[in-house]
């Protein structure tokens, strides 16, 4: 049995299954249910893997790394370090002849790095005029949502080391 007829020499199947292209380009309100269906459980998903994630990764361990002598910064000044890893990018300011503050240089706005003005005494960031406190990270300023991550030095002998981050 042949699959063409001999006049029109046509497919048999294009008599059965007739489909127009012009008609393949719209969505039935089905399709368009499973879709939405779907996306709506992809993201729910995806939602709880982050909740699950974030809950569960409280306890992190962090590395104690040496980041200055006690009298290599003057006072006011800043040192720039990275902490616990070396994409994390941190700011210290010796704030006094014993005091020593550290930050997260990322701001909690866009990501921003922050930088110290010592002529205002306070973190700023420029990209969208967001000020920070140096005694506790917290906003003074701006449309950070919240206080930058502070880095928990110790005092071992004449160097500084820092040994975790304290999120606010």
């Amino acid at each position: 049995m042949s699959l063409f007829r001999s006049p029109s020499k046509e497919p048999l199947w294009k008599d059965e299954f007739s489909v127009f292209t012009s008609d393949e380009r719209y969505v039935t309100r089905r399709q368009f249910a499973k879709f939405l269906t779907l996306a709506s459980l992809g993201m729910f998903v995806g939602n709880l893997w982050i909740l699950l994630k974030s809950r569960f990764a409280k306890n992190k361990t962090y590395p104690a790394v040496d980041v200055a002598d006690v009298n290599e910064i003057p006072i006011r000044g800043v040192k720039l370090f990275t902490y616990p890893t070396i994409q994390d990018h941190c700011i210290m300011i010796r704030t006094g002849e014993d005091d020593y503050v550290a930050y997260s240089q990322k701001c909690t706005h866009l990501s921003c790095s922050v930088y110290y003005s010592a002529k205002n005494d306070r973190l700023e960031c420029p990209c969208h005029q967001g000020f920070f406190s140096v005694k506790d990270g917290s906003v003074l300023q701006g449309p950070p949502p919240r206080p930058l991550p502070q880095i928990v030095l110790t005092r071992n002998d004449s160097k500084l080391v820092a040994v975790s981050v304290k999120e606010s």
